[in-house]
């Protein structure tokens, strides 16, 4: 059986809304430290996705710039990963996440979703298995990281599906 690791990252912290479009909120400084932290935290884990799934919003977008830059720097001769920005992952819910994890071609072993909350925490929560659900509530922070893996194919990944192995919230 081949193991398969689905990386969920909460975007890193965004500017205080404005008089600007949701969708365009840029990451504040300090977000973007943590995002860099978050990639740093992930080369240190030695987590490389092949696969990144970023909501195509602003503060998302950057979230995953900043992280990468950390990841090619610690990629030792691994390819980098292939990129989509889908539009239902920017207002979706976690059966959207759950469609387009159904989407991962099986050669796929590490996949790394940028999203935003609830949705990211909703769906940890939803991929624990029975044993390791405690009926509290996954609350992801910003630049949160959980790290989840599993036997099943993509497109067989359902709810109760995928272990927590590791999590963190990267502070710059």
């Amino acid at each position: 059986m081949t193991t398969r690791t689905l990386i969920l990252l909460r975007h890193a912290k965004a500017e205080i809304p404005g008089d600007f479009d949701d969708f365009d909120r840029a990451l504040s400084d300090r977000g973007g430290l943590d995002a860099d932290a978050a990639g740093a935290w992930l080369v240190d884990e030695r987590l490389h996705p092949d696969l990144v799934i970023c909501s195509p919003a602003k503060r998302t977008r950057q979230t995953w710039q900043n992280a990468a830059i950390a990841l090619a720097q610690g990629r030792n001769g691994q390819p980098s990963p292939e990129v989509h920005y889908p539009d239902s992952l920017y207002l979706g819910r976690s059966g959207e996440v759950f469609d387009l994890l159904h989407e991962v071609a099986e050669t796929v072993r590490t996949v790394l979703i940028i999203g935003h909350n609830p949705t990211m925490s909703e769906v940890s929560a939803l991929l624990l298995p029975d044993d390791q659900y405690t009926g509290t509530v996954v609350e992801m922070k910003t630049s949160g990281l959980a790290v989840h893996t599993g036997e099943k194919p993509w497109p067989s990944v359902e709810p109760g599906a995928m272990r927590l192995t590791r999590s963190h919230t990267a502070r710059g």
